[in-house]
């Protein structure tokens, strides 16, 4: 799959969001993935691994995470909530 950069056309598009983990990264219970998957698709230019995926009304945004993003996902997560 060729990966793309932050396209704001396409983006303003999309209807679905997708998010593809990496393998051996600690499993985290569903509503922290849900936390990290939100914020992750929340900065789509932010994205290391990023592709549109044409469907018949828009695009899907798939977002492949890195290790090294999840890392900094968790980190803006843990921020936020002490914020709260």
């Amino acid at each position: 799959m060729a990966f793309e950069g932050y396209d704001p056309y396409k983006d303003a598009l999309v209807v679905e969001e997708e998010t593809i983990w990496p393998e051996g990264v600690a499993n985290f219970d569903e509503s922290v993935r849900q936390a990290i998957e939100r914020l992750a698709h929340a900065r789509p230019e932010t994205a290391e691994k990023l592709a549109y995926i044409k469907l018949p009304t828009g695009f899907c945004r798939r977002i492949t995470l890195t290790p090294a993003q999840v890392d900094r996902l968790v980190d803006l997560l843990k921020n936020h909530r002490e914020e709260l």
